[in-house]
């Protein structure tokens, strides 16, 4: 939409719509209606609640058929229903128990539909069910194929000579695949960290004690049925709580958010350099426009376009970590309109994976850039030499420094160095050969 006020619904649309089913409040609404029906459902299966009869398979079809023909349509619905109630939870009960009156033996029992439940217990366990949908079906798969990239990359240009920098000046020679896999392996481990890490489910009503179920079925075991029915949704049950989920289950997968942000970060700005060096060609794409009065220019955009997207992605999550955590006492409710932000932050990261996964894609090694620079660089050898020297217990360091140090030298300069020196013929054989 070209008027959206967010890049994400107006530039970037296209890229992250696949996020929309469990980021937008269409899929809100939809996933506290799972939880509405699900909990009304497992109501009816306890004997010691005789008020409410069990459902027969016709009853809880149509139940379920209720989220299946959940379209914008019926979201419209419940908006307009929330124009009166001034609640979106409050809304999603009333146009549940509208939907039930046309559904046979169901009108008369609808009075169970959030019963004894605060709004917390419904958004807490649908943002949950969000996340890990999000996280199964779109968030990780994007991540594991930027991996296979890197791992790709890595493997391919394996045994490329290239020359390091570390402070930004010329060090040791190393390999073009070896920076590839460097981010490959951070990358591995933070994508198991959050593959591993799971939402939780807070589910006692007002305070967390079950005490308006208690008042009404003081006989039912509230507590192990709230567990098993957090559990059935696929969350971790919390039991002990306050009106809401502390949030240290989203605070947790911000902060692995935030590392897979950093690395992906460091590595933009890496492939920014190594293209700005030279080392790195980008593909030409017939049509494209690199600067509006430089014909010539080729610019790295894709790396940029990650690198300030990964930006903006992490400052939601870092605030995310240090804001849901935190409430006043049983509970206030700022969380709530901070947690309608989740999907934005997944959004900003979606955009720069894709961006960062395009950049790789247009890139080709430059093996003459490359060789030049490590041939423009003799003095990196020094290490290796030195390395040589104190095996057989020579003091070589400060002779290498005096004759490297801040100074422009030759190849031809080591292999008079290493000739002059007092080690086996066969040494100086392998030193001289390793220069050339």
């Amino acid at each position: 939409m070209i008027d959206a006020l967010s890049p994400l619904d107006g530039r970037y649309e296209q890229k992250i719509l696949s996020l929309r089913p469990f980021f937008s409040e269409h899929a809100l609404m939809k996933y506290r209606l799972i939880v509405e029906i699900r909990y009304f459902i497992m109501l009816s299966e306890q004997s010691d609640i005789k008020d409410l009869p069990k459902l027969n398979a016709s009853q809880k079809k149509a139940l379920m058929k209720i989220v299946d023909d959940f379209d914008l349509k019926q979201a419209a619905k419940v908006k307009t229903i929330e124009k009166r109630t001034n609640h979106d939870v409050k809304a999603i009960e009333y146009y549940l128990k509208d939907c039930m009156a046309k559904i046979s033996g169901l009108k008369q029992r609808s009075e169970f539909v959030h019963f004894g439940l605060t709004s917390e217990d419904v958004n807490n366990l649908s943002y949950g069910m969000m996340v890990h949908d999000a996280l199964k079906n779109e968030v990780l798969p994007v991540l594991r194929s930027t991996l296979a990239d890197f791992r790709r990359l890595g493997n391919k240009w394996k045994n490329v000579p290239l020359l390091s920098l570390t402070h930004g000046q010329p060090a040791t020679p190393s390999t073009v695949g070896e920076q590839f896999l460097v981010f490959a392996d951070r990358l591995e481990r933070q994508i198991s960290v959050l593959r591993s890490t799971k939402m939780q489910g807070k589910f006692g009503g007002a305070v967390g004690n079950y005490s308006a179920h208690l008042a009404a079925y003081p006989d039912v075991k509230w507590q192990p049925l709230g567990k098993k029915f957090i559990k059935s949704l696929g969350l971790s049950p919390l039991l002990h709580t306050t009106q809401i989920n502390p949030h240290d289950d989203i605070a947790e997968i911000s902060d692995a958010m935030q590392r897979i942000n950093t690395i992906l970060l460091d590595a933009s700005r890496d492939m920014w350099m190594y293209i700005s060096r030279g080392v790195f060609k980008q593909k030409i794409i017939a049509g494209e426009v690199g600067s509006s009065t430089m014909p010539h220019k080729v610019n790295p955009i894709d790396f940029e376009n990650a690198e300030g997207n990964l930006g903006l992605s992490s400052s939601l999550f870092h605030h995310f970590a240090e804001k849901l955590p935190v409430s006043r006492l049983q509970r206030d409710l700022s969380d709530s309109t901070v947690q309608r932000n989740i999907g934005v932050a997944f959004g900003y990261n979606m955009i720069a994976v894709l961006s960062l996964r395009k950049g790789l894609s247009k890139i080709s090694l430059n093996r003459t850039i490359a060789k030049k620079e490590l041939e423009d660089h003799p003095e990196v050898y020094a290490e290796a030499i030195q390395m040589v020297l104190r095996k057989h217990g020579i003091a070589g360091y400060e002779k290498l420094k005096a004759l490297t140090r801040g100074s422009k030298i030759t190849k031809a300069d080591l292999v008079t160095f290493v000739s002059e020196l007092k080690l086996p013929e066969k040494e100086k054989t392998r030193l001289k050969k390793m220069i050339s």
